[in-house]
């Protein structure tokens, strides 16, 4: 019989998920995502990705600001979920929550846990140069991603890989492997194993400080920095355009031989800049307010001349 489940999620990256639980038939009692937030230049409230996917299903939306209140709690379990699957939804769920529904909560994270466990599994990944990740469902418990693993599967990371490329394979997979572990809880086969300890490691946030390029990392390090941070929020520099200093997003890069002192533009075409080892060739770039463009065209009328400084 089909599952009644509650869904959790708020970003772009929990739509598969949800699309394919509702497609595979089960019973979608509810989904609780976050409130909408201010966003674009008139900073109007925008519903999440998830919000709009739920409504679009004819799915009763959730919007609690916590769940660590005892109306929260008994909303929750007056849905009588047989499962919560959980995909970024953005709030601790509290023992009360986890411990609801009859088969208990079942989370999708995009890492090879234990490693990267935390908010930002993807980016952390693609900085840090790692040339595997995993996606992974398991089962929740009171700790942060800390849970036995029931299913999992390897994903490779291309050298070209940004963000958005790994973000939306992880998540096409991570919805089939969702659909798998709901299967197999039907059929009561949904067997999990506790996670290792060695090799935790902890995928905070990105910070600020960690978007702006500091030219004497090697390139390597730094097209890492890119590739992590591509499309958003974007690693940036400052170009001295036409004698005058602007933040420019710098969205593709590609690692290449050269040397020079740190910042220094070594060539036009191909655009390259040196760094504390190596040479950054840069690809495609993006200016404040305007969409995202190749170097090339970036560099017409740009100004910029080779033994220029980047900063």
């Amino acid at each position: 019989m089909p599952l009644r489940v509650v869904f959790m999620g708020t970003p772009e990256f929990s739509v598969p998920t949800l699309t394919r639980i509702a497609t595979d038939g089960h019973e979608i009692v509810a989904v609780y995502t976050r409130a909408p937030q201010p966003a674009g230049r008139g900073m109007s409230e925008q519903p999440s990705p998830v919000n709009e996917k739920a409504r679009e299903l004819g799915v009763p939306v959730v919007m609690p600001k916590t769940l660590r209140i005892p109306a929260a709690e008994q909303l929750f379990a007056s849905h009588q979920a047989d499962v919560a699957v959980v995909v970024a939804y953005g709030l601790i769920l509290p023992k009360a929550i986890l411990e609801a529904p009859r088969f208990g909560c079942l989370n999708l994270h995009a890492s090879a846990l234990p490693r990267w466990r935390g908010a930002a599994p993807i980016q952390r990944a693609l900085m840090a140069g790692d040339t595997e990740t995993a996606a992974m469902v398991m089962r929740m418990e009171e700790g942060l991603d800390t849970g036995p693993v029931c299913l999992a599967e390897n994903v490779p990371i291309d050298p070209e890989d940004s963000f958005r490329s790994l973000h939306d394979r992880l998540a096409e997979r991570g919805a089939e492997l969702m659909a798998r572990a709901l299967e197999n809880l039907e059929l009561g086969q949904l067997t999990c194993e506790p996670q290792p300890e060695a090799g935790a490691s902890y995928a905070k946030k990105i910070g600020k400080d960690e978007t702006r390029i500091d030219w004497a990392h090697p390139a390597a390090v730094i097209h890492n920095q890119v590739r992590a941070l591509s499309p958003a929020p974007g690693a940036w520099a400052e170009f001295p355009l036409n004698e005058k200093l602007q933040r420019v997003r710098i969205l593709r890069t590609r690692p290449t031989a050269g040397s020079g002192t740190p910042g220094q533009v070594l060539a036009i075409h191909p655009f390259r800049v040196s760094c504390g080892e190596g040479t950054l060739e840069i690809l495609e770039v993006q200016r404040a307010g305007k969409k995202p463009v190749s170097a090339g065209e970036f560099l017409r009328g740009a100004g910029l001349k080779v033994g220029e400084t980047v900063r």
